[in-house]
């Protein structure tokens, strides 16, 4: 885990319209269930940050969002997307086919992994290409590779125009998170889901993803749920924090409130975990 770092304030959204509220929402896999009766909602603008240590349920959360999960998943609740001037849809109600016009589109993910996450037989703007003829079918081969490239340039990723056809393996760790930025991106999404974006990363090359995905969330108005188990990524990135205990959310706060004053055990023990250049080395970190 990185250091935990002093808190960031991040600009409060303009908005303050929800754009993705869960109810009650809960997952099975047969006889266990993974999800217990969460609810959250997103604002317009806004980043909530959703932590918890791994099998609290934080990933199968956001799948459940993107209807991603197996079919031997059981949900129940509901989870409503919208925001202003949009009508408001139940994602759980939505025929598959209508489900993919949002994916991708509405919504986007970024998965965990970049080292694996990519094809590695495929060349990067074919890639980033097939997110885009997913929603339009009928671009053109000049206006697609525009629109490759221009995502390129938005994060950062050197010489978009000559590394098009270059393949995973021949760009680095932090360039490669960049390529799976780009692909989420690409259909200007309303809503983007970061899962673990930053956790295969050394610490030099998160603060540099973070500070992209700052720079996006303001150039594109873009919402955020942001996935991680490290509080010092979240308190960097999010207005907001849901924390998650064996898949239920056992406190949600401002990301200034949560961090200076918890209120919850669970909150606690997870930041008395987070080592910083003044823990006692004799000590204990804390557990459970």
């Amino acid at each position: 885990m990185s250091p935990l770092l002093p808190f960031r304030p991040v600009p409060a959204p303009i908005l303050t319209v929800p754009i993705l509220a869960v109810e009650d929402l809960s997952i099975s896999f047969v006889d266990r269930k993974a999800v217990r009766n969460i609810s959250f909602s997103i604002n317009e603008g806004e980043t909530l940050g959703l932590v918890g240590e791994s099998g609290s349920g934080k990933s199968a959360t956001s799948l459940a969002i993107l209807r991603l999960l197996p079919p031997s998943a059981r949900l129940t609740g509901r989870i409503r997307f919208g925001g202003s001037g949009s009508h408001e849809t139940d994602l759980l109600a939505l025929p598959e086919e209508a489900m993919r016009r949002h994916r991708g589109r509405e919504i986007a993910m970024i998965f965990q992994e970049p080292m694996t996450a990519l094809n590695p037989v495929m060349p990067v703007g074919a890639q980033i290409a097939e997110a885009v003829r997913a929603h339009d079918s009928r671009i053109s081969r000049v206006a697609l590779r525009t629109k490759v490239v221009e995502a390129m340039h938005q994060v950062g990723l050197p010489e978009p125009e000559r590394r098009i056809k270059d393949y995973p393996h021949q760009f680095s760790g932090g360039q490669r998170q960049r390529i799976l930025i780009a692909m989420a991106i690409v259909n200007r999404p309303r809503l983007l889901i970061a899962d673990e974006p930053t956790t295969a990363l050394d610490v030099t090359v998160q603060a540099q993803i973070l500070s992209l995905l700052r720079s996006l969330r303001e150039t594109h108005g873009l919402s955020m749920l942001f996935i991680s188990h490290d509080l010092a990524v979240v308190s960097q990135i999010a207005d907001r924090v849901a924390v998650m205990q064996h898949g239920s959310i056992v406190e949600q706060a401002s990301a200034r409130e949560l961090f200076l004053n918890p209120q919850h055990a669970y909150t606690r023990k997870l930041l008395s975990a987070a080592p910083t250049m003044t823990t006692d080395r004799e000590r204990p970190l804390a557990t459970g």
